[in-house]
């Protein structure tokens, strides 16, 4: 009534047997219900994001529910999207409608004529561990399906010869954090330097939801993959809670990502700098060695804390401090080049 009247009156029933009446406002009903409106615009704002389209793009909204035949529902509705919404269907049957248009289409009973298209969607996105246990979106979620999509990735070692492989699902940063949906290994990589392996990873979802991945090495062909079925044994309300717990974890959780990506460079210096003073150390002096060595030391200290401002501050600081170092072992790289060789034998 109180989308027609500006009050209403309303008998309240009380555990004691007793009986209250009251009378609300319209008004005071719509602050009450204010907060409820207002949370349930963070989905549409996510399910847009997700889509990659903005309120603009969106040509008409259907309400669907009882609630929404409220009058301050329907405005706040068309305030966000900037036109009115259609009331024009019931929006007591019309899920009911849409319901039953799926269930004609899944029977196989869909018109040869008819020109709209049924499409399901992955709900959680799908990817694999990488170094510093971070998740690395492959396949995100609310891709329609069947889909593809790859993406190449390195060794992270010198001479690494093979590749292990997690694959994992949901929306959080860290791989702790998601879902475990298998483990395989590529074997037979080419020893290279780290980062000079080029490992192609395909992620590929068909039509019945079933989650194939492979991961090939470019040079060789050398390939493993491994198939999978997302969806097994996960229910609405997990993948429900999934998206709750990455909606509330969200500025942690990129706080931590921040942190392990520094802390993954810094090993990565850390290793190429002692492998690299191990063969070409003979290139400083004991004062320059000894200013390296106390940068570097430096370095391991302050990546084995928390701090990411402080990692990032002294990753640079050792890039500065170990410049010359690289310099020099360029040009021995080049002399080593260029040694046995004549000018004439040099094309540009």
């Amino acid at each position: 009534h109180l989308s027609f009247d500006d009050s209403v009156p309303i008998r309240l029933s009380l555990e004691s047997g007793d009986e209250v009446d009251l009378v609300i406002e319209q008004q005071v009903f719509v602050e009450m219900t204010r907060p409820l409106v207002d949370k349930t615009l963070r989905p549409i704002k996510k399910t847009l994001r997700d889509a990659g389209l903005s309120p603009e793009d969106v040509k008409g909204v259907v309400m669907v529910g009882g609630a929404t035949r409220m009058p301050h529902v329907q405005k706040a509705v068309g305030e966000y999207f900037g036109q009115t919404p259609l009331t024009n269907l019931d929006p007591d049957t019309v899920v009911a409608i849409g319901a039953a248009m799926q269930a004609n289409v899944l029977a196989g009973n869909r018109a040869a004529d008819e020109e709209w298209l049924l499409l399901d969607v992955i709900p959680l996105s799908l990817g694999i561990e990488t170094m510093g246990g971070l998740a690395e979106k492959i396949i995100p979620r609310n891709s329609t399906i069947p889909t593809a999509r790859a993406q190449d990735f390195t060794t992270f070692k010198d001479g690494q010869t093979a590749m292990s492989f997690h694959v994992v699902q949901g929306e959080r940063e860290l791989v702790a954090d998601c879902r475990s949906l298998a483990r395989f290994e590529l074997r037979g990589i080419p020893p290279m330097v780290a980062g000079a392996a080029r490992i192609r990873v395909t992620f590929q979802v068909d039509a019945d939801g079933l989650l194939s991945v492979s991961a090939r090495e470019v040079t060789t062909g050398v390939e493993a993959r491994i198939e999978v079925k997302p969806s097994y044994g996960l229910a609405d309300d997990e993948v429900a809670g999934m998206l709750k717990a990455s909606f509330e974890h969200a500025q942690a959780d990129m706080e931590r990502r921040g942190l392990a990506e520094q802390q993954v460079e810094a090993a990565r210096v850390i290793e190429a700098t002692e492998k690299a003073l191990l063969t070409d150390g003979g290139l400083l002096d004991e004062p320059e060695r000894a200013a390296l060595d106390s940068a570097l030391a430096a370095l391991r200290d302050v990546a084995a804390g928390n701090d990411v401002r402080a990692i990032k501050l002294q990753l640079e600081a050792f890039n500065r401090a170990s410049n010359e170092f690289a310099s020099r072992r360029m040009d021995k790289s080049i002399r080593s080049a260029l040694a046995g060789h004549k000018i004439d034998e040099l094309r540009i």
